[in-house]
């Protein structure tokens, strides 16, 4: 009996262990399965980061008195649409403090009315609630002409 007993408990220890060995396998084949999910999210995470990172990147650099560029840099030209869109939107693109609103043709009739020479100086020295260069004293004269121009385009 006794070696009936021991041939029995080997018997379920050999299954219990082959039960293990296939289990392991399983887990080791689930595991790798989920590796390849993860390399595909690095994948489009690095994709959504680059993205990120080209919407927020500056739209121009300061420059400090002394600064050489380099010979080979030609300034980046930054369109108006473009200078609107991250200087003057705030208000112009919801009305903000009465500002004539993009593209409302009523609100901008009279202001076109009064000439290009009128709007460029209301926009360069101020007017009402808008302050000099809408607040942004770093925009040359000619690129709040350029913007000014963009607007009356967009508003007639």
């Amino acid at each position: 009996m006794g070696k009936q007993e021991d041939n029995a408990v080997l018997n379920t220890l050999m299954k219990f262990i082959g039960i293990m060995a296939v289990g392991a396998v399983v887990i080791y084949f689930l595991a790798g399965s989920m590796v390849d999910d993860t390399n595909q999210e690095s994948a489009a995470n690095a994709s959504m980061d680059k993205a990120i990172e080209e919407r927020i990147a500056p739209v121009a650099k300061v420059k400090v008195a002394g600064d050489k560029p380099a010979a080979d840099a030609a300034p980046a030209k930054v369109s108006a649409k473009d200078t609107y869109a991250a200087a003057c939107f705030a208000c112009h693109g919801t009305g903000a403090a009465g500002a004539p609103k993009l593209g409302d043709k009523a609100a901008w009739a009279d202001r076109i009315g009064q000439g290009n020479a009128t709007m460029y100086k209301n926009a360069i020295d101020g007017k009402a609630g808008m302050p000099p260069k809408g607040g942004r004293a770093d925009l040359s004269d000619d690129t709040i002409k350029a913007i000014v121009d963009y607007m009356v385009a967009e508003s007639k």
